[in-house]
């Protein structure tokens, strides 16, 4: 079993949470509320923009020009491809890609973001590559579950099922789980256990986003 492979088993209740969470549930079967859908696309958006931070400084600390390049090519498919996804969304309601950007992050997306960052600024290399991976992958993973399923009426939520059960999007995580088991296999007892803190934490942070989204999270006062 890979590094990823354990990493995925120290967090296999919140994972699977995650799949069993009303707000997933509502997108597989169509019957997500919109106002609920909004918060997650305008959240989501801004949770963006600073993942491919995140990307950015992965390619910076790269320890190899290869891994650097692959770095720089997700920071591009997550700020262009991905976010275009969330700007189509907008414009079917008529928001601009700048009232996105000026939407205020809520209590979540500012915790998670934080700690991402936090993570890749000050961390190791191998805890930046442990924290960027529950996003990734776990998109993919909740994407192909989706996918399995009767195709949602609503084309909001079948685009959002299209992308992330797509075989390119697959193809991101699962360069991410290599890039984590190779990392891993050069990495101490110790670096291993600060992997296994950063990845079940981002874990934490991807559940309780789903929750942020389905309770209408708001900032108190």
């Amino acid at each position: 079993m890979g590094a990823s492979d354990s990493l995925r088993a120290a967090a296999a209740d919140i994972w699977e949470a995650q799949h069993r969470h009303p707000f997933v549930t509502g997108i597989g079967d169509g019957t997500l509320e919109p106002s609920r859908f909004q918060i997650w696309f305008r959240q989501d958006y801004l949770f963006l923009i600073e993942y491919g931070r995140l990307l950015a400084l992965g390619a910076a600390r790269a320890p190899d020009l290869e891994t650097m390049a692959r770095f720089a090519e997700l920071t591009q498919a997550i700020l262009c491809e991905e976010m275009a996804l969330h700007r189509s969304y907008a414009a079917e309601l008529g928001i601009s890609a700048g009232d996105l950007e000026a939407e205020r992050m809520l209590p979540t997306t500012q915790g998670y973001t934080d700690f991402l960052v936090r993570t890749a600024a000050q961390g190791d290399f191998a805890e930046l590559v442990a924290a960027l991976l529950p996003c990734m992958w776990g998109y993919c993973e909740v994407g192909k579950r989706l996918a399995e399923r009767e195709r949602p009426g609503d084309e909001r939520l079948a685009k959002w099922i299209d992308m992330y059960s797509s075989p390119e999007f697959a193809a991101l995580a699962g360069w991410c789980r290599a890039l984590t088991d190779r990392v891993a296999d050069g990495a101490g007892p110790a670096a291993r256990a600060a992997m296994e803190r950063a990845f079940v934490t981002s874990s934490r942070y991807e559940l309780a986003f789903w929750e942020m989204a389905w309770s209408q999270e708001r900032w108190p006062g």
